[in-house]
């Protein structure tokens, strides 16, 4: 989901997770609406990733992991058989296993991102939102979170939606992409985009302009 700056790409992806009320009408997830469905339920079947959310880095990542289970763990919190495969799965899955005792705030940018990736994938749920999750990093560990989202999409059947200022990385990534503009939220391929001339307009036109034919933004 891509937009400029306002247009309202996080209030809309939180929208979708439940975490603030829709200002119109109503989320559905699976035919039923998002505020009828149980804490408990919601949680087995919807994951999210924030920018800013508050978490402990004195945690090591095999621990930050683990509560990505916590809507499956009894009311003791022991992990099953089950849940300690989850975990090593999705351990194994953002290449984080060398790195599973290490505390997170030794872990660079980067490494700490795919964690958080990491325990939304423990989590088990069939849609993953993330909100910019590629935000203070380099272009090569921006593109590799991005393969690294793409390969879960595709490998392990998930819906994966996140918000993004990474316009041009995304066009070469997503299956498909929502352009927030003038208020209006246009969904297709970046193919049908690209050609439907939606960048062109994206931000002010005389300033900055979009080609068609090599995918990028330059200033005019």
């Amino acid at each position: 989901m891509v937009g400029i700056n306002g247009s309202g790409k996080s209030t809309l992806l939180r929208t979708l997770a439940g975490l603030q009320k829709p200002i119109s009408g109503g989320v559905l997830l699976q035919n039923s609406l998002l505020n009828t469905i149980g804490i408990e339920k919601k949680a087995k079947k919807l994951s999210v990733v924030l920018t800013g959310q508050y978490i402990s880095k004195n945690l090591t990542v095999l621990e930050l992991v683990a509560l990505g289970r916590q809507p499956y763990t009894n009311w003791l919190g022991k992990l099953s058989r089950e849940d300690k495969d989850q975990i090593l799965n999705a351990l194994s899955a953002t290449e984080l296993e060398d790195l599973k005792n290490t505390a997170c705030h030794a872990l660079s940018d980067g490494q700490f991102q795919r964690a958080l990736i990491a325990r939304a994938l423990a989590q088990n749920t069939e849609v993953i939102l993330l909100d910019e999750p590629t935000t203070h990093l380099d272009l090569h560990h921006k593109a590799s979170i991005f393969s690294l989202l793409k390969t879960i999409a595709h490998e392990q059947q998930k819906t994966i939606l996140c918000t993004s200022h990474d316009i041009e990385l995304v066009l070469e990534m997503s299956d498909e992409m929502i352009v927030i503009h003038d208020r209006n939220a246009i969904q297709n391929t970046p193919k049908n985009l690209i050609d439907s001339g939606v960048f062109e307009h994206l931000f002010p036109d005389n300033i900055i302009g979009f080609s068609k034919e090599t995918h990028r933004f330059f200033i005019r």
